[in-house]
């Protein structure tokens, strides 16, 4: 596993450069955290399912709440290969 993620600069992603992280840190509720963990284990079962054709989801795609939270990402890393 790797962290990938983008400094908060006020600018948009496009504009910085991805680093890869050695920490993150979740400031979250628990129900936001029960919400993570949910996106996540569905991630799972469509990497599982779909395979490499399955790429990436944004959380706040997937569970409202969080369409003004820092993007949460997960991406397959056997993704078109």
């Amino acid at each position: 596993m790797k962290i990938f993620g983008y400094k908060d600069e006020g600018l948009a992603p496009a504009d910085t450069s991805l680093a890869e992280l050695a920490e993150i840190t979740l400031v979250a509720t628990p129900d936001e955290l029960r919400k993570i963990a949910k996106f996540i284990l569905a991630s799972a079962d469509g990497m599982e399912a779909i395979g490499r054709d399955w790429e990436h989801e944004h959380l706040s795609d997937k569970q409202k709440g969080f369409e003004r939270s820092p993007h949460f990402v997960i991406y397959n890393p056997e993704a078109g290969a």
